[in-house]
């Protein structure tokens, strides 16, 4: 159930396109992943739905701030003005800071999905966990030693067999 719940709000937030991911673009995402960094969408083929992601947001903070205000209203009309005014200036700005988090989360979640859809496309005998830094590595040297498009994907999958018969 919550991998369907995670599924259906990835697609409400996100647009996928139909295109298969290409193996470069694969490997220069999964090497930026592996890296920490934040993956192009141009790279896997998806992009955020801005309004979606707003009205999806919007829903969420609805959803935790209206319980948490019911329950410190009473307790701030009682106390100080001041600390009302403080506090809802401190919700505002997580508010406004969170949808940055949001995006960057969601984002990630995003990526590693497509990342492992397109690596069971271009490498089914070669399971994600085990490989995926041994050919970030063995993309790094293809780059190093410039080996061209065309042939990027023989080299790769012969460093992989090479590797994994050590």
């Amino acid at each position: 159930m919550a991998n369907k719940f995670t599924q259906f709000s990835l697609n409400f937030i996100f647009k996928i396109s139909e295109q298969p991911v290409l193996l470069k673009d694969l490997l220069e995402a999964n090497a930026l992943f592996n890296e920490g960094m934040l993956v192009d969408y141009a790279k896997l083929n998806f992009k955020l739905k801005m309004l979606n992601a707003y009205i999806y947001y919007g829903i969420l903070c609805f959803l935790i701030l209206v319980p948490l205000l019911l329950i410190t209203h009473y307790l701030f009309t009682r106390l100080d003005f001041h600390i009302s005014i403080l506090s809802s200036i401190l919700v505002t700005a997580v508010v406004f800071i969170g949808f940055d988090i949001f995006k960057v989360y969601t984002r990630k979640i995003m990526s590693k999905n497509l990342i492992l859809k397109a690596w069971a496309n271009h490498f089914p005998c070669f399971a994600y966990e085990k490989y995926s830094s041994i050919v970030e590595e063995i993309y790094k040297q293809a780059l190093k030693d410039e080996v061209s498009k065309t042939n990027l994907e023989k080299y790769v999958l012969e460093k992989i067999v090479e590797n994994h018969s050590k």
